[in-house]
């Protein structure tokens, strides 16, 4: 679950530089491509993610995100809200590694997997993609962003001269 936390702040992160840098939600409707998702279905999808993840494996009743996001703050108050499902999830009462997760995609392709599969193969593959996809969607339309702000919680894990002389 930190992993979901860390890279929610890493979405709220880059939502915040845009709003910073003068962005307007008109920027939700960009596109990498003509055969890809906007931006604020890149978003949605990423969240998801983590709601099937608490659905399918921690046997929540989450419904999905279907309503597109109209703003930045929708979408910030959206990745607030999934947090807060992230901190009231248990995951030591999730599913065993081996039950069985069937999962079918708005398109028809089904997949029968156990939770571990679904998580490692699908969920957090699908996760670091759409994450990954705001990034550059950010950057194509003219955000001023680098690695660091798509790791902003690596942050913590730095080595300041201080922290090095006291190890």
């Amino acid at each position: 679950m930190t992993t979901f936390a860390n890279m929610l702040g890493t979405l709220d992160h880059l939502l915040g530089k845009a709003q910073q840098a003068g962005l307007t939600d008109d920027v939700l409707s960009v596109k990498l491509s003509d055969d890809m998702f906007p931006l604020e279905l890149q978003f949605r999808v990423a969240l998801n993610q983590i709601l099937l993840a608490i659905a399918q494996v921690g046997g929540e009743a989450i419904p999905l995100e279907e309503t597109p996001y109209r703003s930045f703050a929708e979408i910030r108050e959206r990745i607030a809200a999934v947090l807060s499902h992230i901190d009231r999830s248990d995951p030591g009462g999730w599913a065993d590694p081996d039950a069985i997760v069937d999962l079918t995609l708005p398109n028809g392709v089904r997949f029968a997997m156990s939770a571990e599969d679904d998580i490692r193969d699908w969920i957090m593959p699908n996760f670091y993609f759409h994450v990954t996809m705001v990034y550059a969607l950010f950057r194509q339309a003219g955000l001023s962003i680098g690695k660091m702000d798509y790791l902003p919680h690596m942050a913590r894990h730095i080595v300041t001269e201080a922290r090095q002389n006291a190890t």
